[in-house]
């Protein structure tokens, strides 16, 4: 069985991340649109008024002042919802931040259809896309509050652009403080060999879910959590595909040119096995729920598991 410690939405995490580097980093400096209390930035705003600004909503203006102050020495922190910090700035960050490689870490909140009544215009299922096929950009989606924190303090210390997936809605705290992270460097959290589950963000729970589910058929599956998408760990992806010889990805994101494809490219130069993709079908969200939305777009552990029994009989 998993261990969980509550539940507590990723935004949480990315805030608190924040204001334990305000204190030990005098230039870390974040900036906001407009939305600083609902993605989790207004306790460094709070904390050190004198190193944040509330630029407004013009998020290309956002971007814009943050590579500046990059330029300046500082270590800006940009965070609105996903779909406006990475969508709607992205030739800023594109040629401003990506080309100069200039030191800005991008959070991207409310990603995913867990955004729930905010519907389609809100949820970010397409930023995983448009952030790793950018050069020198590196692309976080940490699996809970905790790992989130950690990928905040880490992205402070990795030199050039970073962009940090996290959501809204609460959801299980399973890794504690003393589960390693490094950006880069994936985390196994189950053993087995019949099959691997990949994933990442809120799906590495559904994932564990999922292995659980298998077992009770006599399916031993191996889990990983691979938080860092770009640069994608290749060492743990290749080793998981010649030890267990299938592979089912897992995202709250489109399928198309997100974490799935992704984990492809690797296999496909190094070991190809059979492969399956859970993630949402090339269509858009809607108003709802947020854990019914992930059950009508198949984003569950049952989704999973199907997946896995799927793709074992082409093993």
């Amino acid at each position: 069985m998993v261990e969980v410690f509550g539940k507590k939405a990723t935004r949480f995490g990315f805030g608190e991340g924040l204001a334990e580097l305000g204190k030990e980093n005098p230039k870390v400096f974040v900036l906001g649109a407009d939305t600083a209390s609902s993605v989790a930035i207004n306790t460094f705003r709070d904390m050190f008024p004198d190193r944040f600004l509330n630029v407004g909503v013009a998020e290309t203006n956002l971007l814009g002042m943050a590579a500046g102050l990059a330029v300046a020495g500082f270590i800006p922190f940009v965070a609105t919802y996903g779909v406006f910090a990475a969508g709607r700035p992205w030739e800023q960050i594109r040629t401003t931040i990506c080309y100069s490689d200039l030191n800005v870490k991008i959070g991207g909140s409310h990603s995913g259809l867990m955004v729930g009544p905010d519907g389609a215009t809100h949820q970010a299922l397409e930023e995983i896309a448009i952030m790793r096929c950018l050069p020198r950009m590196k692309v976080i989606a940490p699996c809970d509050l905790v790992e989130t924190k950690k990928a905040v303090i880490s992205s402070a210390y990795a030199n050039g652009p970073v962009y940090i997936r996290y959501g809204r809605e609460n959801t299980s705290i399973f890794t504690n403080d003393s589960a390693p992270f490094e950006i880069g460097k994936a985390n196994v959290l189950r053993e087995g060999n019949d099959v691997a589950i990949m994933a990442c963000g809120t799906m590495v729970y559904e994932a564990l879910m999922a292995a659980e589910i298998l077992e009770k058929k006599g399916i031993k599956a191996r889990v990983v959590n691979i938080h860092t998408i770009k640069p994608i760990d290749e060492k743990v992806i290749i080793s998981a595909a010649k030890e267990c010889g299938a592979i089912v990805t897992a995202e709250e994101h489109q399928i198309y040119g997100g974490f799935g494809s992704a984990v492809a490219e690797v296999l496909v130069k190094n070991c190809p096995v059979p492969m399956e993709m859970v993630a949402v079908n090339d269509t858009f969200g809607e108003s709802g729920n947020p854990m019914d939305l992930m059950t009508k777009y198949g984003l569950r552990d049952v989704n999973i598991a199907e997946a896995a029994q799927k793709v074992l009989r082409r093993k």
